[in-house]
């Protein structure tokens, strides 16, 4: 391993949530998706549930949201962007939320469905 002033840095392994979002979402390829809005966190474990991505629209007019289970996004840092593995069709197709994240459900069947349209894992079966 190199050592002295010019060996590689292991990026830091935790991250303030202020600085997550707004944060950019970008496919593999490395063209944006949206950005972090918010995130949703598990009270019970403290763990990130969810992310609130925005997509879309003019100086804050028009946006979409997206509810993303956290399990779906990955850190990149040649990117300096959490990166989306989805087709835009896929995503597009996503139920849309408030930009609160909120469900108007507000029981376990909208958690159930959006992991499954994801193919997710639960925070809390992590």
């Amino acid at each position: 391993m190199a050592t002295g002033p010019l060996a590689p840095r292991e990026p830091r392994r935790l991250i303030a949530s202020d600085r997550v979002i707004g944060t950019d979402v970008r496919r593999p390829d490395g063209s944006r998706v949206g950005r972090i809005e918010r995130l949703m966190l598990d009270k019970m474990s403290g763990r990130v549930a969810y992310a609130v991505m925005s997509f879309g629209g003019f100086l804050g007019l028009g946006e979409d949201f997206y509810t993303l289970p956290w399990s779906v996004l990955r850190f990149e840092l040649l990117q300096d962007a959490y990166v989306l593995d989805l087709t835009e069709e896929q995503w597009r197709a996503a139920p849309a939320r408030s930009p609160e994240g909120t469900d108007p459900a507000e029981d376990g069947a909208w958690e159930e469905q959006i992991h499954r349209y994801y193919d997710a894992v639960p925070c809390w079966g992590i």
